[in-house]
Parts: structure tokens; sequence; C-alpha cells
């Protein structure tokens, strides 16, 4: 009797128990088919997918452009000398000996690192070069350009310490006037912290405007799959398991997005780059047009990537919650 009973225990039902290494494969094989699902339901309507890949990359490509953009206008700057200078015009009958000697005084003063002469006849000789009138100024009688001392402060100085160096040069008697160069540069640095300034705004504003587009075509997606969800609550499914397939297709959504970005700004770039190098060589500069790097490119990509992520997470974690079986 006894043995009877041990037979029929033995018999019985047997609870399985499910280890953690069981967990996390069935977590990792559903994170891959949903990975992989996504992208399938994607390409199986390619123009859904275009259209909203293309209002993503529309949104992306404008701040990429103008951040590119500021930043080959922060190389030109670079590229120039941008130390300011200060340019001594001396007075037409001033002697040769007075400029010598107005030099040497330049020269010792402790703010000043480097002086320049250019003789009328030099300054001439460039003007008419870089001009284009030539043929004007070889009509005149005599040479109206003056002599000319340019001046090169040290690195160090401050502006007010530049104003008063500048100040201080055009006292001499024999210099009519004297003309701080740096205005140029300060513009341009305030224009650049400007139009950084502008990019950020500008790309937190379309980035916004990406998470709501992506956001709109998950919610979409989730009410066309209303009752393949219910179905699957009603079986035990979780709502992560149900959100990840949505999930994923935003990211999908924000990658393609960012690939036709990167390929719109790289066209846009090398359609303008010829022209700017015209440009340059006329200017007889060696600059060209840099469009987007690779890690740059691939920056792109991951902020894409993201955005698409979030605007899908923001969207399925408001409408899942909605959708329950009855």
């Amino acid at each position: 009797m006894i043995r009877s009973n041990q037979v029929e225990k033995s018999q019985g039902a047997v609870q399985s128990r499910t280890t953690f290494g069981d967990k996390l494969s069935s977590w990792w094989i559903h994170h891959h088919t949903s990975f992989l699902g996504a992208f399938s339901r994607l390409i199986a309507t390619p123009v859904q997918t275009l259209m909203t890949s293309l209002v993503v990359a529309i949104a992306l490509a404008l701040p990429a452009t103008l951040f590119v953009a500021l930043s080959n206008i922060q190389e030109l700057g670079d590229n120039w000398d941008a130390q300011p200078k200060i340019s001594a015009y001396l007075n037409v009958r001033a002697r040769e000996a007075a400029i010598l000697s107005f030099i040497d005084e330049v020269k010792r003063m402790p703010d000043v690192a480097r002086v320049e002469h250019l003789s009328p006849a030099k300054a001439l000789e460039d003007f008419q070069k870089y001009s284009g009138f030539g043929e004007v100024l070889s009509g005149l009688d005599e040479n109206p350009l003056p002599a000319t001392v340019i001046i090169t402060p040290k690195s160090s100085l401050q502006p007010h310490e530049l104003k008063r160096l500048g100040e201080q040069i055009a006292k001499n008697p024999i210099v009519d006037e004297a003309s701080l160069d740096m205005e140029w540069v300060k513009r341009l640095r305030e224009l650049m912290v400007l139009g950084k300034k502008i990019v950020v705004a500008l790309a937190s504003l379309l980035g916004l405007g990406v998470l709501l587009a992506v956001g709109n075509t998950i919610r979409l997606a989730i009410e066309n799959r209303r009752d393949e969800i219910v179905v699957v609550k009603l079986v035990g499914g979780t709502d992560a398991f149900v959100r990840r397939p949505f999930i994923y297709a935003g990211a999908w959504y924000g990658f393609f997005g960012g690939v036709i970005a990167s390929i719109i700004v790289a066209v846009g770039f090398f359609t303008l780059s010829d022209t700017v190098g015209r440009l340059a060589f006329l200017y007889q500069s060696d600059f060209s047009l840099q469009g987007l790097s690779f890690g740059q490119n691939l920056q792109l990509l991951l902020v894409s990537t993201l955005l698409g992520w979030a605007g899908a997470r923001l969207a399925v974690g408001r409408h899942l919650a909605s959708i329950e079986p009855k």
C-alpha cells in the first residue's frame, strides 16, 4: 500500500522551475525578434516609412547644416591672422629719418611684438595687385598712398590695453591716423557665439518635432494593432513585452531619418564646395568647405536613433495603458 502511494506520487504532475538563465535567454530572444520584426514591418510599408523618415531627416538636417557652416566659418577665421594689429598711417611729408626714428621708438615699446614698415611704393603695388584698379592708379601723377607702419601688439594684451597703445602711437607728430584692426575679430567671435546659441535652440525645437512625429506614427501603429495587443494581454503578456516592437520601430525611424539627413548634408556641401573653392582662390586662400566628418555622422545617427526611441517610448507609455482586455 505504501509502495502504491509512492508510485502514484512519482507519476503525478511535476512543477518545473524557471532559472535566471532561462529568463535571460527568453528576454534576449524577444528583444532580437522584436528588433528584426520592427525592421520587417517598416520595410513592408515603404511609403509610410519613407515619409516619416523624411520628416525626421529634414528636422535633423537643418541644425546639422548650420552646425557645419559655423564650423567652417570658425576654421576660416582661425586660418586668418586673428591677432589685432595697429596700422599707423604716416604723414606724406614725413622724412625717411623721422620714419625710421618712429619705427625704432615703437619697437622699444614693451607691449609691441612686431613692427612692419610698408613704404608708399609697396602699398601702391599691393593695392594695384589686389584691388583690380591697377590701370587707374598707374595713370596718376603721384602716389596718393602714405607710408604705413603695421604694429602687432603682444597677444597677452587686453582690449583696453590695446586701445591705450593705439592712442599712444597716434600721438606721434608724423602719424596722421592710427587704426586698431580689432573690431572684425570681436564681431566674428560674437557672431559665432550667437550662431551656436541659435543652433542649440533650433536643434532643441526640431528635436521636439522629431519626438512628436515619431510618437504620432507609433500611436497610429498601436491603434492598428489594438486587437493583437488585447489578445497578448489576455494570455498574460506584460506591458514590457507588448511595447518592445513599437520602441524598436521608433528607433528604426530615427535611424533611417539620420541616414537621410547625413546624405542631405553631404550632398548640399558637395554642391557648394566647388563654388566656395573658386571664391577662396580669388582671395588667394586654400580654404575648402568641409562637411560632416565620420565621427560627426556617427553622432548624428546616434542622436536620431535616440530621438526615435524616445518618441516611441513616450507614445507607447501613454497609449498602451488605455488598451486593456474587457
